[in-house]
């Protein structure tokens, strides 16, 4: 089926509930640890408090992938029933989890909001390949991005937001400030709407043999080895794709995981204070526990308005290549070298800077790398695969994601940062040295249609 050219406003209808699923994420990358911090988790913790994010992705992106490519619905086609799914769990777990009165709980959410996002996530990927033509993939994934840059920015920002019209940053021992609970609750509204308005603006095209597809659909107890066969199958370009996702993914649940206790430590100086260190007994202590934990509270808030910056610059570079992209072609094997390069540059510079002002520099330059993350190796990974098993392969590849962050979470991140001494700040320096390690493996990308889009190609 030849597929026609969308114009700008049909790409951005079908990427808008990006907008939501990019809240979802940004909340849960920037406040989760700080939730974890508050309910008494040590830095050392909070690692592996976060293995439910790349489980779930394990677990859930390949079946989800599976499950579309063999779904079509007559009203909501192949890949909107899973948003609408999605966007509906994600919804209840972002609404719920800052309200979580012990680490158990928090943990438990996060299981469930990270599998909630997942379902939703994927089949969106899927859904730029199945409706555009080869020339616009990179520009359908690079507004993506830039919408995905709009939602971080503005999520990220959203408790330091609602602080500053009043609601407070306060609170009791082991129980997160309204100010997160207020921004978690618009999260979760923008996010069911944002889904719901690509529901009803996006159609999908049928498959194109129906009868081959309902046969195909008819087979039984095909997941396990469908799934077995197709990572045996992977094209060349895809492992080699998944080497780079490795180190990038590596950096950046490095980043989610520990930005906050790290910048609030070494930056800020203002550390979680610990409860046992005090006696709460005693009415001066329990007033100096109160003024700690209410400027680690406010470090937070400023800690995820930085981060927003990495949001707000991915957006600007996306928008850059949205409107090159739109006329041109790119080099995207050089565009995302040169980006997971800058992105470690700023991770490095975490270390060296005293001055809380310049910290928004360093996630303006982590935002090209992750502007680039986003939109270039799905583009190249695009070019080199089945488009009949697009949402399939787009969930094996999703392995390149978690799998490091597996290991992160299991120890990766403590132990390598171990090397290096004990504060909380070395881990970005892991993180800084990983997504270089990314940019140089950019090298190993040889196919050319996967580099760049050719009229006539070869997979390799």
């Amino acid at each position: 089926m030849e597929k026609r050219k969308l114009s700008f406003w049909q790409i951005w209808n079908m990427s808008f509930g990006f907008l939501g699923i990019q809240f979802g994420f940004a909340l849960q990358g920037g406040f989760m640890s700080r939730i974890f911090q508050t309910l008494g988790a040590s830095h050392d913790d909070i690692p592996l408090l976060w293995i439910a994010a790349p489980l779930t992705g394990l677990l859930v992106q390949p079946i989800i992938g599976y499950m579309s490519d063999r779904t079509w619905h007559p009203k909501l086609g192949r890949r909107r029933p899973y948003f609408l799914i999605g966007a509906i769990l994600s919804s209840i777990a972002l609404f719920f989890v800052p309200h979580s009165s012990a680490l158990w709980m928090a943990a438990g959410f996060l299981w469930i909001l990270d599998a909630s996002i997942n379902i939703s996530m994927e089949p969106f990927r899927a859904l730029v390949a199945d409706k555009l033509p080869e020339s616009q993939r990179s520009y359908g994934f690079v507004v993506q991005t830039l919408i995905i840059g709009i939602g971080t920015w503005i999520a990220s920002n959203l408790p330091w937001m609602v602080s500053q019209l009043g609601v407070s940053d306060s609170a009791d021992v082991g129980v997160v400030p309204m100010s997160v609970k207020v921004a978690f609750a618009i999260g979760a509204f923008v996010f069911l709407v944002s889904i719901l308005y690509t529901i009803f603006t996006t159609t999908e095209y049928p498959p194109e043999d129906m009868e081959a597809f309902e046969k195909e659909k008819q087979r039984k107890n095909q997941f396990i080895p469908d799934i077995v066969n197709n990572i045996g199958n992977m094209p060349t370009t895809m492992k080699k794709l998944g080497v780079i996702q490795f180190f990038s993914w590596f950096a950046f649940f490095t980043m989610w995981s520990m930005a906050n206790p790290a910048l609030t430590e070494h930056i800020f100086n203002t550390p979680v204070p610990v409860e046992t260190a005090y006696n709460m007994s005693v009415p001066a202590q329990k007033e100096a526990y109160d003024i700690a934990n209410t400027s680690f509270q406010k470090s937070s808030n400023l800690v995820g308005s930085a981060m927003g910056a990495y949001g707000l610059s991915s957006m600007a570079f996306a928008l850059l290549l949205t409107f090159y992209t739109s006329k041109r072609k790119i080099n995207r094997k050089y565009v995302h070298m040169v980006s997971l390069i800058l992105g470690g540059l700023g991770f490095i510079a975490m270390y060296y800077i005293s001055n809380p002002e310049n910290l928004k520099y360093c996630f303006m330059l982590i935002g090209l790398a992750w502007g680039s993350i986003l939109s270039m190796p799905y583009a190249m990974l695009s070019s080199s695969v089945d488009p009949n098993k697009m949402g399939m392969f787009m969930g094996i590849f999703n392995m390149f994601i978690v799998i490091p962050q597996i290991i992160a979470a299991l120890g990766g991140i403590n132990y390598v940062s171990g090397l290096i001494g004990e504060g909380a700040i070395n881990a970005m320096l892991v993180a800084g040295g990983s997504l270089i390690i990314a940019g140089l493996c950019n090298f190993l990308i040889t196919n050319k249609s996967a580099i760049s889009y050719q009229l006539e190609t070869t997979d390799e």
